[in-house]
């Protein structure tokens, strides 16, 4: 099968590879029918985080399961599923709570041995516990196939943000990050109820989605003029409730000092670079919480999929470029130059 591969920085190639097989009883396989490349794989193909040259990539995909092993039960051929973009058992004790990513079984697509999302098909371990099953109709609906890709990864990310800052009816949320992540978390916001929504954001694209996902404000400044124009708007205050969503020390100290005495700070951007500058004692004397981490995003899947299903939430706009198999290099130097904000992949 063809499969895209990370070799070097900005080395990717889409190769031949060997099929997925069966390999326990609680496998299947699954046909990719959607896929995309995140922002985190940007990290990836810039080098700041380490590849095995020919190592899988991709983590977020949905499609048709092909075969299943023996003792799979919740899924069976030619179901059309969803999967996470982390894979774990469903029994333990960290999925019974709901931190599937703490899995001791579970494991991250496209890391060393397991196939990536950015191919044409994906052995899944653990399915009973991993995967979810999508209505059958949706597969003839271009429109909703999207918006459902949400799901492994962005959508639930964006919610998981806005859960760890706390966001609530009535409260106002300010969002760090314009990427699909921040979108979403804008797009999360609005759903559990917040009045006004605070996106920070320089491209009048991504800003303009930020706006019709539920956006009151968009601040285009920076660093300590960003701090200004929030706390402006907020009556010198800061927000109730903050979405870090780049990883950064930069943006994390912006959360931090937009952040309203007594808020929180929901944090998912991958971290990168030092973030050695903090001072916790501003958080402390100012009582701000921070909350937030790699999302467990199956725990959310049943809670956002009927709202994606009836139109309630749509993140589909999130995505803006649409390439091949075939094509997926240049979906990364889109990205990379950010000509993209996030690339989808069909087969």
């Amino acid at each position: 099968m063809r499969a895209t591969t990370i070799h070097a920085p900005f080395d990717m190639r889409v190769e031949d590879v060997p099929d997925p097989v069966i390999q326990e009883a609680t496998d299947v396989l699954v046909r990719v029918v959607r896929a995309c490349i995140c922002g985190s794989d940007l990290w990836a193909y810039r080098g700041a985080s380490a590849r095995r040259p020919g190592q899988r990539i991709g983590h977020e995909f949905l499609g048709i399961v092909e075969e299943t092993g023996a003792e799979v039960r919740d899924v069976a051929r030619g179901d059309l599923v969803v999967a996470p973009f982390v894979w774990s058992d469903g029994t333990c004790d960290y999925c019974a709570e709901g931190l599937q990513t703490s899995c001791p079984n579970g494991g991250f697509w496209g890391s060393v041995g397991s196939d990536g999302g950015q191919g044409e098909a994906v052995r899944v371990p653990f399915a009973d516990g991993t995967l979810v099953k999508l209505p059958a109709d949706a597969a003839s609906d271009d429109r909703l196939l999207t918006a459902l890709l949400a799901l492994s990864d962005v959508m639930g990310t964006g919610h998981h943000a806005a859960l760890g800052a706390g966001v609530r009816k009535g409260a106002t949320v300010a969002v760090v990050g314009d990427g699909a992540v921040g979108l979403c978390g804008v797009l999360a916001a609005r759903r559990l109820g917040a009045e006004r929504i605070i996106a920070l954001g320089r491209h009048t694209a991504r800003t303009d989605i930020a706006r019709a996902f539920g956006a009151t404000d968009v601040v285009a400044e920076r660093g300590e003029a960003a701090e200004a124009a929030v706390r402006e708007l907020t009556g010198g205050q800061g927000a109730h409730a903050v979405i870090e969503a780049v990883g950064t020390e930069q943006s994390m100290r912006t959360a931090v000092n937009i952040t309203r005495d007594g808020g929180s700070v929901g944090h998912v951007g991958v971290p990168h670079g030092s973030h050695t500058g903090l001072d916790l004692s501003v958080m402390f004397d100012r009582n701000i919480a921070l909350r937030g981490g790699v999302a467990p995003v199956r725990a959310y899947l049943p809670e956002l999929l009927p709202d994606v299903l009836d139109g309630t939430i749509d993140p589909s706009p999130v995505f803006d470029l649409t390439v091949g198999l075939e094509d997926v290099p240049d979906g990364y130097r889109a990205m990379d130059e950010r000509t993209a904000l996030k690339v989808l992949v069909t087969p």
